[in-house]
């Protein structure tokens, strides 16, 4: 059964679900450029790994030099120890468990010319370590800014309505959801395709070299696809709110489509 929403399925936004979607997609959108760009360029699944604090907001990883370290010395390992400390009555410790920072890994997709290797097309989705304020924000936008100034062309998918949207200039649209598509030889210009949860994904080029004709991605088509092969329509629960919530005008919306389309009562 397909989504009940016409395009992007807020329910696919909540934490539960969007790791699942997100490698999904850069799958699904690399297997529908493959046919389009072969023989001349390799589409690249990436991987990037950020370490995150799980416990901090901000998402700020904090490491630094301990004050105080015990180290071994190589020499006479198996020496024992003369000095054994005592527990002070009524200072017993108790069990507590200390926020581990988290290695997180995500995809992300690269065009290359298969002659020499050369990154011609940077595509990224967006997920919450990327938008949300913090280290991983930051090393995003340096990677960003990093293609921006190069002759690689970069796309952005972003579907997720929470945070600031990525630095941008001259657009006055306002949208839930958008897609970045910057040509190198066209910079600082580039074309946004800005949409919300009323309407249908867009279809958009990435670029090639300047002699090829651009590959086409059908967004829609390739998120239909995804949602119907991971049965995401028996997995979620309709009759709640998603997650994050919708604004009171979409959610009164979205509370009518559900009910037409025979998820809600």
């Amino acid at each position: 059964m397909p989504s009940p929403f016409p395009g992007m399925d807020p329910y696919l936004e909540q934490p539960d679900f969007w790791s699942e979607v997100h490698n999904r997609l850069i799958v699904a959108i690399a297997d529908c450029l493959v046919s389009q760009v072969r023989p001349k360029y390799r589409v690249a699944i990436e991987k990037r790994i950020y370490r995150v604090d799980p416990e901090n907001d901000d998402n700020n990883l904090l490491v630094g030099i301990p004050d105080v370290t015990v180290k071994r010395q190589p020499s006479d390992p198996d020496k024992p120890i003369k000095g054994v400390a005592t527990v002070l009555p009524g200072r017993q410790p108790v069990t507590v468990t200390l926020p581990l920072p988290e290695r997180v890994k995500q995809a992300y997709l690269e065009v290359r010319d298969l002659a020499t290797g050369q990154v011609v097309t940077a595509l990224e989705i967006l997920s919450p370590v990327n938008k949300r304020p913090g280290e991983g924000r930051e090393i995003y936008l340096k990677k960003r800014n990093r293609v921006l100034g190069s002759l690689t062309h970069w796309v952005e998918i972003d579907l997720l309505p929470d945070w600031e949207p990525m630095p941008m200039y001259g657009s006055s649209i306002r949208s839930d959801y958008r897609v970045i598509v910057s040509q190198a030889a066209s910079r600082p210009k580039a074309d946004l395709y800005g949409f919300g949860v009323r309407e249908s994904l867009p279809s958009f080029p990435i670029p090639l070299r300047p002699k090829d004709s651009a590959a086409i991605v059908d967004l829609q088509q390739i998120l239909s696809e995804v949602y119907d092969r991971a049965g995401y329509d028996y997995i979620i629960d309709y009759a709640i709110a998603p997650i994050p919530p919708l604004a009171a005008e979409d959610a009164a919306w979205a509370n009518d489509r559900l009910r037409e389309k025979g998820f809600r009562l």
